[in-house]
């Protein structure tokens, strides 16, 4: 039996790392993360963190964010501050604001994660609000993992963050896992892929549940419509 190719699959995990990045320019890493993962060893926390997440929405429900989606699905994540808070603070904040309402995931990868935060659309965008401190920690990027996208600096997430399909251990201590989804999973596994999709799906509103906005209508997309006997007929005929 062939044995397996380490190398080759750390490599891939490598690239897959490499693929998450908030401008389509900084795809191209070249030497950036190499310093990247310097820096980003210093800025781990002395203490263990608990990857350990209260899968009770009722809990704390400051600390969780309510993702309405176009799909009809409501998706809820646990954000930690014991893990980013300037992060979890960020995300928040710009929930609020109703920043991320109307915003697409753009970046979409089948067996990876899905990308939003963007208002352009196009990866290269974000608030006006600065380019956060990263504060990278220890904490394993498990499915349902949330995290902040970047470029190839450490300092330079801003308002993007993404969802993990599957787990993706090279991304820990690069990059600033900030959560977990704790419900409605299956709505994340349902976001069209893409780069971006053709027909995207659509955060209507971000919201926390402390705030207890109410859930948007939703409106599903119209069936096609049926043709009859007798107009495929006509249609024949002509």
């Amino acid at each position: 039996m062939k044995r397996p190719d380490f190398a080759k699959t750390a490599l891939a995990m490598l690239l897959g790392a490499a693929m998450l990045s908030t401008g389509a320019c900084a795809r191209h890493h070249d030497k950036a993360p190499k310093l990247a993962n310097l820096k980003a060893e210093a800025a781990l926390p002395a203490n263990n963190l608990s990857a350990k997440v209260d899968q009770d929405i009722s809990h704390d429900p400051d600390n969780v964010l309510i993702l309405d989606l176009s799909n009809g699905g409501r998706v809820a994540i646990r954000m930690m501050p014991k893990w980013a808070p300037a992060h979890v603070e960020r995300v928040k904040t710009l929930a609020r604001q109703g920043f991320y309402d109307g915003i697409i995931f753009h970046r979409v990868i089948e067996g990876f994660m899905a990308q939003t935060g963007d208002p352009t659309g196009t990866g290269a965008g974000g608030s006006k609000l600065p380019d956060l401190k990263a504060e990278f920690n220890s904490i394993p990027h498990v499915r349902g993992s949330v995290s902040m996208a970047r470029t190839n600096e450490p300092d330079t997430a801003n308002s993007q963050f993404f969802i993990v399909f599957y787990p993706r251990f090279a991304l820990d201590k690069r990059y600033t896992n900030f959560g977990r989804v704790i419900a409605g999973m299956d709505i994340v596994d349902a976001i069209v892929r893409g780069e971006p999709p053709s027909n995207p799906t659509k955060i209507v509103q971000a919201s926390i549940a402390s705030d207890n906005k109410p859930r948007p209508a939703y409106t599903p997309p119209a069936a096609p419509a049926k043709i009859g006997i007798d107009q495929l007929n006509n249609s024949r005929s002509n």
